[in-house]
């Protein structure tokens, strides 16, 4: 039972994080849209913004796979 929660959990966060850039990535080119000359610094802590979210899913796939195998 828990192995197959944990498999859900996972793809669940991976979902989760990948909405999430979506949404980041749509409202990235609202902003340059608007204010073009940000661009340079809006890109910067966007692709950090990322980076941090796609650390969620990648933790949490992780420890579905460690409750799945171990």
């Amino acid at each position: 039972m828990s192995k197959g929660l944990a498999a859900i959990g996972g793809g669940l966060a991976a979902m989760g994080a990948a909405i999430g850039i979506g949404i980041l990535a749509g409202r990235l080119l609202e902003a340059i849209s608007r204010q073009p000359e940000l661009e340079g610094k809006l890109m910067g802590r966007f692709f950090l913004t990322v980076g941090l979210t796609d650390a969620v899913p990648i933790i949490a796939i992780v420890l579905a796979m460690i409750v799945l195998f171990a």
